[in-house]
């Protein structure tokens, strides 16, 4: 949620307007920034006219073969303009404008990028081609405005040369032409156009980590259609299946996909975990959402300034909470399948198949989402914004091992972003068997031992905030902050341990109904819904821009028992679903409608911001920020998302995790098992029958 205030900040909102000028007229200034409007066309009026002398490089080095050729091309585009030629006018008609609206965060004017880069025109001596560049405009600089904040603020518009120019020769060339036509004295600090802004149509050529994602990708799919016809073609009885095809085949996993199965009076079935877990899936997307919409180029960026303020904020800027509900979850089915298997092994746990059976679930498709972002995201987009192609390009560069160690929430090189969720995950997971023995061992005395645990974690965060002086309200939040308090793994074991601890309590009460009294029952749901909405909005009134500052203690208060209150407002949601009392909730989260989407989390979790990115960074044109148009985009971006996760749950998800065939010893004569079998037990036996029912041992779970 950070990155929300970060780009919130830069836009300045109306600083510029606000600030006091110095020692010049704030009309004049004005009207300075505005003779730069259509800077396009003043270029095209001076080359249309210009000489050789005009064109030469006013720099007393010795030119080189670049730019002689770039003086050439120029020449070649003057005479283009004079002539009135198609592509010479095409490449001045791709300029953007300085953009008006600059008070109401209006920073970005994108030009014409497809007619820029589509410009090819051969000439005697070269072949002309279009280069797409910013032109970095400083308003507060232009206009005599003197401050930290203003001069953060720039405005980018776009331009168009000839391919064969650097942005140094372009910067001479801008600053020549305003001091000449537009009798401005412009300093390089207050105009440019920087390399890294620039973009052709000249493609790299593919590296060998290039070709061996798109070889393995190509692999797994050939493999997955080889199989699945012959599945369609030879295989008549799907009971007989050879394991090859039943590991490969995507008619076997899609059939155990999209599944439904209707609810059944079984406690050892809860069933109201697929609606939690899709419904914070969906708050996670939405508040990434919101993240990319305002790195967006937004017309009216200024707006997230009053939208902070809105009541509704709150569902995003405290998503938050979205992670924990998913350690919760985590921690929760962890205990329950653990203890029911070592009921059946008298207290034995193979600890190393429980690791393996994890990073069988996770890795394939987590290396796989590495190898995609980095290599394959700049073949299939492009755009005004997508210059360097992914994003994290340079954390994955550095310290991509890191993440498929899982240790990426502890170092400063994170290559997935929303993946440092697996990192903390995965090391919970990995003291999980010393926990599950501790309460099979000494039974409740051990889970008092895990509670105490819990507290002196929970203490921990309070003392870390206390200590540092933190602010988690997200007008005042910093990155050091969010490492220590948001991606460090003890900051998180409070939600994990109270799910773990809810989970030994369910397994203790097994095939219990609890006879609750209607005041018990109302007690419980108000006090779960008072702490969820507290959780929520508790900083509402001051989260506002000119509230008093928080002070340490309520801040660290604050976050400390949210780390507590939430899972235990889930303890009490589920606790009520499977007792009978959940009403109208039990309904909807129990639905069987959930289930498909359910077993697909993890792979959406890996690929929304896959698609989120993609989408944002190719727009063509400047968009407008506001909770309507970014409902629109959650809806079509989640859309395009499922058709993605379906593809790599086909072509590596289950593959891989059909792997266990070969892991688990194969019985000589399979035992009938009762009408009333546990889904849960099923589920060891048979992995791929149904994903959701739910294997704690291998729940990634999907996080913020």
């Amino acid at each position: 949620m950070v990155n929300v205030v970060g780009a919130v900040l830069l836009c300045g909102l109306a600083l510029i307007g606000t600030a006091k000028a110095q020692d010049v007229n704030v009309l004049e200034d004005l009207q300075r920034y505005n003779k730069l409007r259509s800077l396009g066309i003043e270029f095209a009026h001076f080359f249309r006219n210009a000489s050789i002398n005009d064109l030469s490089l006013p720099d007393p080095r010795i030119p080189s073969q670049q730019d002689l050729l770039c003086i050439q091309e120029l020449a070649d585009l003057t005479m283009g303009l004079s002539a009135g030629q198609l592509w010479a006018l095409k490449m001045i008609d791709s300029w953007g404008y300085l953009p008006s609206g600059i008070l109401t965060g209006n920073f970005y004017d994108l030009g014409n990028y497809d007619e820029c880069l589509n410009i090819k025109q051969e000439m005697s001596q070269s072949t002309i081609r279009g280069k797409y560049c910013f032109l970095t405009v400083y308003p507060g600089k232009l206009m005599g405005v003197n401050s930290a904040i203003s001069n953060m603020v720039s405005v980018k518009t776009a331009t168009c040369f000839p391919a064969s120019c650097s942005a140094a020769h372009m910067n001479l060339f801008i600053a020549e032409m305003a001091q000449r036509v537009l009798n401005l004295n412009i300093s390089s600090s207050g105009i440019s156009i920087s390399d890294s802004s620039c973009q052709t149509d000249e493609s790299e050529p593919l590296d060998g980590l290039t070709i061996f994602t798109i070889v393995i990708l190509s692999v797994m799919a050939s493999a997955v259609l080889l199989f699945t016809l012959y599945d369609y073609l030879l295989c008549h009885n799907q009971n007989e299946l050879p394991i090859l095809v039943k590991i490969f085949s995507a008619r076997v996993s899609s059939r155990a996909l999209f599944r439904v199965v209707e609810n059944k009076s079984n406690p050892n079935v809860i069933d109201c975990l697929h609606g939690i877990r899709c419904l914070s899936l969906f708050w996670v997307v939405y508040s990434h959402e919101f993240i990319y919409t305002v790195m967006a180029p937004n017309i009216n960026l200024s707006y997230a300034y009053t939208w902070m303020e809105l009541a509704s904020s709150s569902f995003i800027l405290h998503g938050f909470f979205s992670v924990d509900s998913f350690f919760f979850l985590g921690g929760l089915l962890v205990t329950l399948i653990s203890l029911r298997l070592m009921d059946r092994t008298k207290g034995k746990l193979n600890v190393p198949l429980m690791y393996l059976h994890r990073l069988i679930r996770i890795m394939p498709l987590l290396a796989i989402a590495i190898l995609v972002y980095m290599k394959i995201m700049p073949i299939i987009a492009s755009g005004p914004l997508f210059q360097g192609g992914y994003s994290g390009l340079e954390g994955c560069e550095n310290g991509w091992y890191w993440s498929l160690l899982f240790v990426q929430n502890y170092t400063n090189d994170l290559c997935l972003g929303h993946t440092w969720y697996l990192g903390v995950d995965m090391q919970l997971f990995i003291i999980s068997p010393i926990l599950l023995i501790v309460v099979y061992k000494w039974g409740k005395k051990g889970a008092g031992g895990i509670f105490v645990l819990m507290l002196l974690l929970s203490a921990c965060l309070f003392a870390t905030q206390m200590v540092n002086n933190y602010s988690m309200l997200t007008k005042s939040i910093d990155q050091d902050a969010m490492r220590k308090l948001y991606f460090a793994t003890h900051t998180h074991a409070a939600p994990w341990l109270i799910g773990f601890l809810f989970g030994y309590f369910l397994h203790l009460n097994r095939g219990k109904k609890f006879q609750l009294g209607w005041v018990a029952v109302w007690s419980g749901w108000a006090l779960c819904l008072a702490l969820i909405f507290t959780s929520i909005f508790a900083l509402y009134p001051a989260g506002k821009w000119d509230a008093a500052q928080l002070s340490t203690l309520a801040d660290a208060s604050y976050y400390t028992f949210t780390r507590i209150a939430w899972p235990l407002a889930l303890c009490w949601l589920v606790f009520a679903c499977m007792q009978g009392y959940g009403g109208l909730a039990n309904s909807f989260l129990s639905s069987p409608l959930w289930q498909p989407l359910s077993r697909l989390s993890y792979s959406v979790y890996m690929w929304h911001m896959f698609v989120q990115e993609i989408n944002t960074r190719t727009t063509r044109t400047s968009t407008y920020f506001s909770d309507y148009q970014v409902m629109l985009k959650f809806w079509s971006d989640l859309g395009f998302t499922v058709l993605l996760a379906v593809f790599m749950y086909l072509i590596i998800e289950a593959p891989f995790a059909g792997l266990e065939y070969f892991l688990k010893p194969q019985p000589k004569s399979v035992p009938v098992r009762k009408a009333n079998t546990n889904a849960i037990d099923a589920q060891q036996d048979h992995p791929k029958k149904d994903a959701s029912k739910l294997d704690g041992l291998t729940i990634v779970a999907n996080a913020n």
